[in-house]
């Protein structure tokens, strides 16, 4: 409800402002609220080229950085800088992904630190990752928070969380930075099957 309402609060008429924005259009989706809707119902999957703003199209599919990195383009494309790209870390545990229950416990975690990006509208929050997200199910995992870039879901993203979890494995001698990161993308396996 609270999703519906912020969205028809910050609506829009979507404008042949550039690529994005003209490729929502040739698909007769006209504003920012049909937008996110059509995002939310790709399936979730990695993209070829997450470096080109248009893959979420050519792929018909994306993740969580490259469909929402597609929608904060298309806000900054119709003037809208107010709707923020977010990138989040978050416990990812198997209560919030059953699918990987078994990698975490071949590894003797509790949880894994997970990257995941939705928008931010004032102080309102929007996942449209799926069809049925909602940022109250990473709300209460959150470990940092911050504002990223559409263009930044690649390579920054990357060592943000890379980062995060060099940090995060410090009092975890067992584990190196590299072995961690097999083990998430384990994880991101688990869940693409």
């Amino acid at each position: 409800m609270l999703i519906a309402r912020k969205l028809t609060q910050m609506n829009f008429e979507i404008k042949n402002n550039g690529a994005v924005s003209n490729e929502f259009l040739k698909l007769g989706i006209q504003d920012f609220r049909s937008a996110c809707k059509f995002i939310s119902l790709l399936p979730y999957k990695r993209n070829i080229n997450k470096e080109n703003i248009l893959c979420v199209f050519e792929d018909n599919a994306g993740t969580c950085s490259t469909k929402h990195s597609t929608l904060r383009k298309l806000a900054l494309e119709n003037y809208k800088p107010e709707i923020k790209l977010i990138l989040g870390i978050f416990k990812m545990d198997s209560n919030y992904a059953p699918k990987i229950q078994k990698t975490l416990q071949l590894n003797h975690l509790n949880y894994i630190p997970e990257a995941h990006n939705y928008l931010r509208i004032g102080n309102d929050y929007l996942d449209f990752t799926h069809s049925n997200s909602s940022y109250s199910e990473v709300e209460n995992r959150l470990l940092i928070e911050t504002e990223i870039e559409f263009n930044e879901i690649n390579l920054q993203k990357i060592l943000k969380h890379k980062e995060f979890l060099s940090n995060w494995i410090k009092d975890k001698p067992q584990f190196t930075l590299k072995q961690i990161w097999e083990i998430r993308e384990m994880c991101i396996e688990d869940l693409q099957n």
